[in-house]
């Protein structure tokens, strides 16, 4: 268990920036985890992450084990756009759901990881293999995962940044009127339905930024580009409800109609190497029932 002593240059700094210096090999979400869960004290008592620290503060750490997740190596097609010894970028189809849960113990993402690559890595308290970011189960498209430790860290933090270019294709019901809508505004759990997320008026939820730019018309719905400034859960579904054009086959947000799925597709992805700092971009191919729908980009 690690202890630290706070020295005079450190009196007024915040308990997570703090550690964030001390803990090199712990992101500073998982810090303020372990902060809100008591397994980081001040003084041997409980502290918010906005602590001041004030000089010959003792501040001691505990890390609890991983939870173990039971996922089973499994020999499934995987579509692979790069891969190092660091990390790997897969083209998720549509259908196959990223990290195994209730209902979906094996048949995914990580499972066909753990076949592929047999090691990856695991950070945030619990076992996830590799997953840094996750797409939902109807959402296609570039997906990153992390083959060690510190390629996970370095893209979680890049993720935590904002530093992650992201820019989905989704098809949207009706006609915007906008040939391109900022829309920014926080996001937070929907009141009554858990599942759901929701805009929130009331300073409540988590600060969330889209772009949307409309591409063209298919037929009664439309072609519309989103680029993700921050990356809250169903931050794209949400804000094309909020503009009153819920995704297209959103059972969750609008109604499937005779689409086959949510037509959301993460079309590019592009952030800098964990190891070498260079820059690496990816295009995921637009799927078949895109193309079926009148997408015709490359």
């Amino acid at each position: 268990m690690p202890s630290f002593i706070v020295a005079d240059p450190d009196a007024g700094r915040r308990l997570d920036q703090y550690l964030c210096d001390h803990l090199s090999h712990l992101s500073r979400s998982r810090i303020q985890q372990l902060i809100g869960s008591g397994h980081i004290t001040a003084e041997s008592a409980p502290v918010k992450a906005s602590h001041q620290l004030r000089a010959g503060d003792v501040i001691d750490v505990t890390e609890p084990p991983p939870v173990a997740l039971e996922a089973a190596p499994q020999a499934l097609p995987l579509s692979i756009l790069y891969e190092d010894d660091h990390l790997v970028v897969i083209d998720k189809p549509p259908g196959m759901v990223v990290h195994p849960g209730a209902g979906h113990l094996d048949g995914t993402v990580v499972n066909a990881l753990l076949h592929h690559c047999r090691a990856l890595s695991g950070i945030g308290g619990v076992e996830r293999p590799g997953i840094v970011h996750r797409l939902d189960k109807d959402t296609s498209g570039c997906l990153v995962v992390a083959k060690t430790e510190s390629a996970h860290r370095s893209l979680s933090e890049q993720f935590a940044e904002r530093e992650v270019r992201k820019i989905y294709l989704a098809i949207a019901t009706g006609h915007p009127r906008f040939p391109h809508q900022r829309v920014e505004n926080l996001i937070g759990r929907h009141r009554v339905h858990r599942q759901k997320m929701e805009v929130l008026t009331d300073g409540r939820g988590k600060h969330a930024v889209t772009e949307f730019f409309v591409e063209k018309q298919l037929g009664g719905d439309s072609l519309v580009r989103c680029v993700l400034h921050t990356g809250r859960t169903h931050q794209i579904r949400v804000h094309l409800k909020h503009l009153g054009h819920p995704l297209a086959g959103d059972r969750l947000y609008g109604h499937a109609g005779a689409w086959p799925r949510q037509m959301l597709h993460a079309w590019k992805l592009g952030f800098q190497h964990p190891v070498n700092g260079g820059a690496l971009d990816f295009t995921s191919p637009v799927p078949a029932d895109f193309r079926q729908a009148g997408v015709d980009l490359p």
